[in-house]
């Protein structure tokens, strides 16, 4: 049950660093960033000078022509990058995915300006999520109190994406089982099935070296959406790996991996692998599926997508993919229906986790009554 699951402890009270790659001087910026530092000290932040300390969130104001990164010192800081646009884009989550990549940053708050005074402010996220608020619909008090409620999350959140290599994989696993060739027939269904949106090129919008950057900092094996896995057995599952391509899952331990547990203190997960494969990394998704089948044995297998379907009870809060908070949100979610092994619960602004009895079991329920596009709120 999930009192006997070990998890990281809560993060303590967290430090907001306003750091500026352009200090607004006047116009928009400068009045959000006023009032954005307001609404964090009267919620009880400290909001501390850049270069003090190891802050959870860094609030980057910088321009859509030329972005510039803020480089974290620790994993557990995210950064929010701050732009401003005088005109509408004819697409703005294919116009403003590039800056929040090339900012590497882990949201993009997006000020988009239809008049003097009316003006309208999208958030971006790494999932191709895009949702907004209008201002004139708000005083400044509620205004920058939704703002602050997008942005807890990130600065609250514990990443669980780092990894443990066990170069220990039994020699008749090192090419796969019945489990992972029924793993590598769902990935080619969910390809089939035109669930697998190819994500922005971001090894394209980044340099070598800022793409290793963030690879390093998030675990990252790639930008590839959704992930599925099966038990193996009591205590470990197979799960598609990090950035590899569902629809052609080749190799057990690059493409496939064998996730066999969880260091609370080290936030990261176990894999074991054969000893003569260059591993990728897990996916960031690991931790949420580990906490499904830990707490109910009578899952035998878990799909996650970016669609959607109508009537599922869905987490309440945006947590950031591969944190232990939406780990949590998802299992208290499955832990609340009638039939956890075989429940379908939404994550907030992102995607669906279905679980099943088996892979069969879980398509036999989803084909046909899946929506692809996933609604913002």
């Amino acid at each position: 049950m999930l009192s006997q699951v070990p998890w990281p402890t809560p993060a303590p009270t967290v430090s907001v660093g306003m750091i500026v790659a352009r200090r607004p001087t006047g116009g928009k910026l400068s009045w959000f960033a006023d009032g954005l530092e307001r609404m964090l000290r009267a919620n009880g932040h400290a909001v501390v000078p850049v270069g003090e300390g190891v802050p959870s969130l860094i609030i980057n104001f910088t321009t859509p022509e030329r972005p510039r990164p803020v480089r974290r010192r620790a994993q557990g800081t995210f950064v929010v990058a701050v732009v401003e646009v005088n005109d509408m884009p004819a697409d703005l989550l294919r116009a403003a995915y590039p800056i929040l990549i090339r900012s590497l940053s882990n949201l993009l708050i997006c000020l988009v300006s239809e008049s003097e005074h009316s003006f309208q402010t999208y958030f971006v996220t790494l999932e191709q999520g895009c949702y907004s608020v209008p201002f004139e619909t708000c005083n400044e008090t509620e205004y920058f109190g939704y703002v602050y409620r997008r942005l807890t999350p990130l600065a609250t959140s514990q990443l669980v994406v780092n990894n443990i290599f066990h170069q220990d994989l039994l020699p008749e696993l090192w090419n796969g089982n019945a489990r992972t060739r029924a793993l590598r027939f769902a990935g080619q269904q969910l390809n089939q099935m035109n669930l697998l949106p190819a994500p922005f090129p971001i090894s394209e919008l980044l340099p070598p070296r800022d793409m290793a950057h963030v690879k390093r900092l998030f675990g990252l094996g790639g930008l590839s959406y959704g992930n599925l896995s099966v038990r193996h057995d009591d205590h470990s599952f197979w799960m598609s790996a990090s950035g590899v391509d569902k629809g052609n899952m080749q190799v057990v331990g690059r493409d496939m991996l064998l996730i066999t547990g969880f260091d609370p203190d080290r936030r990261a997960m176990h894999v074991s692998v054969p000893p003569n494969v260059e591993p990728r990394r897990a996916s960031v998704d690991a931790i949420e599926h580990w906490m499904l089948y830990k707490e109910h044995p009578a899952v035998g297998a878990i799909v996650h997508v970016h669609a959607w379907m109508d009537g599922v009870p869905s987490t309440s809060v945006n947590y950031p993919c591969g944190t232990a908070e939406l780990a949590r949100e998802v299992a208290e979610l499955v832990r609340k229906e009638p039939d956890p092994s075989r429940a379908v619960v939404g994550l907030k602004n992102h995607g669906l986790t279905i679980t099943g009895r088996s892979l069969p079991d879980i398509f036999e329920r989803i084909t046909g009554r899946l929506q692809p596009q996933v609604p913002m709120a």
